[in-house]
Formats: C-alpha cells, structure tokens, sequence
C-alpha cells in the first residue's frame, strides 16, 4: 500500500509515495526550499510543487513544524507567524485537491521510528529527538505517543534549547563537533531529568553524521542512538498518519 508523505522543515519541504508495508520510500523523494518568508500561502504553493512532482492522486500525510491540533496549527517557531490558529488541513487540502492529514513534524518522525526504526518494539518510555532548524520531539509510553510536546523550548541555560543545541545552532555559530556534542548532551541531560526514558532516539538531517557526535555525549543513562530513517522519518510517519485517517 502508498501513500504520499510531505515533511514540511525550516529549510526545505520533501515529500514521496510511501510503502508503507515496509516503511520506506516508494520513489526517491522530490525537495523545494521552503520559502522565507514562510507564509501559510508560500508554503502550501511549495506542497503543491512536491505532490505536483508525482501527479498523485489520493490521501496525503503532511508535517509541520510545530503544534497542530483537529487540523489547526497553533504554533509557529521556525516559520511565518501568520501559521498560527491557520486550519491547515483545509488550506492545504484545497491547494493540492486531495484529503490532507496533518501532524507534528517530530511526532510524524517518531511514529515512523517506533514502527520500522529504532524504537520497534520499545515499551517503556522513549523520546524521539529531530535536531535540525529547531529541535521537534515526539514523547512515547507504551508505544502511545503522546502529542505535541515541543520540547525543544525548555529553557536551557537561560535559552531555549532550540537556540543552542539545533543543528541550525551549530551552523550559525560555526560549532566543532565536540563544542556541539556538549550541547547536546547538556540538553539531553536535563530532558531525562524531566521524564527518565529507557531511549532517545536522535534524528533530522544530522542523524546521518551521528559517529561525528553521539559517541561525545556522556552522563545520560538513556540509550542514545541515531534514528534509523534518518531524515525521511518524518516523510514515513506523515504517510501512516494519512493511512490511519
């Protein structure tokens, strides 16, 4: 079975058919730049152009970067302001004329991970952590997600955490790895203060770099370990949750 996922990021939007007996992509994916600024209007022309690539017809899974409730996105970190209280589900519906699901990005990625990734199989708690633009997480217990967590805004130091510890973070101050890696860990240390999981689970882009950090991060008990769809986690989940609807 396929169906078409869009991961909705800071810096780009992708998107493909998924298999989703297996979990993977069906075709390689199609990317545009997300556009700045990142107008509800903008960005749905810029979902168009990656569904329009495929000509696909039929449900469609879509992650945004920040919290989104019954289709409503209610808040807007990393992209234009005017996202807020938007009912993206009709906006972008009536953009690409097909039924559109939409959710979390983070969460989109960690339903992916749970099923087919590194945390298949996992009962107690884990945490799904993309760093990218931001930091997006997807909280786990049970195997339950528990939505729209958003912890990449704990104050950390006096910042957000976000601020410090994202791969954009990293970029913009021209970060070494380790100078990086203990940041990282700094964040990683007061999020299992806070909810004492078994797993974090580390994704985004930079996930394909994880021998470049996760072995300089020290003093979490927590299983740490990259995501195992790396950065096409979020285009998987996005596809699940289109199938579940």
């Amino acid at each position: 079975m396929e169906i078409f996922g869009v991961d909705i990021g800071g810096s780009g939007i992708k998107g493909a058919p998924v298999d989703l007996d297996r979990g993977e992509l069906a075709q390689e994916r199609h990317k545009v730049l997300t556009p700045h600024p990142a107008t509800p209007a903008s960005v749905a022309d810029g979902v168009a152009e990656v569904v329009g690539h495929f000509d696909w017809k039929g449900p469609v899974g879509i992650t945004f970067p920040g919290v989104v409730t019954g289709g409503i996105t209610r808040t807007a970190a990393n992209v234009d302001k005017d996202w807020i209280d938007t009912d993206a589900r009709a906006l972008l519906s009536g953009r690409i004329g097909q039924p559109v699901t939409i959710l979390n990005d983070a969460d989109a990625a960690g339903i992916a991970e749970m099923t087919f990734g590194a945390g298949r199989g996992r009962k107690g708690t884990v945490i799904m952590l993309t760093l990218g633009t931001g930091i997006g997480s997807a909280l786990f217990t049970g195997g339950q997600l528990v939505p729209n967590t958003e912890l990449g805004h704990l104050e950390l130091h006096g910042h957000e955490a976000e601020k410090r510890a994202s791969t954009k973070a990293k970029e913009d101050e021209d970060l070494s790895w380790p100078h990086w890696a203990h940041r990282v860990q700094k964040y990683l240390v007061h999020v299992e203060m806070l909810f004492s999981p078994e797993l974090f689970i580390i994704g985004g882009g930079v996930s394909r770099k994880a021998e470049k950090f996760l072995p300089l991060i020290e003093h979490v008990r927590a299983e740490v370990v990259p995501a195992e769809l790396q950065n096409n986690a979020g285009i998987v989940g996005a596809a699940m949750a289109a199938a579940g609807n």
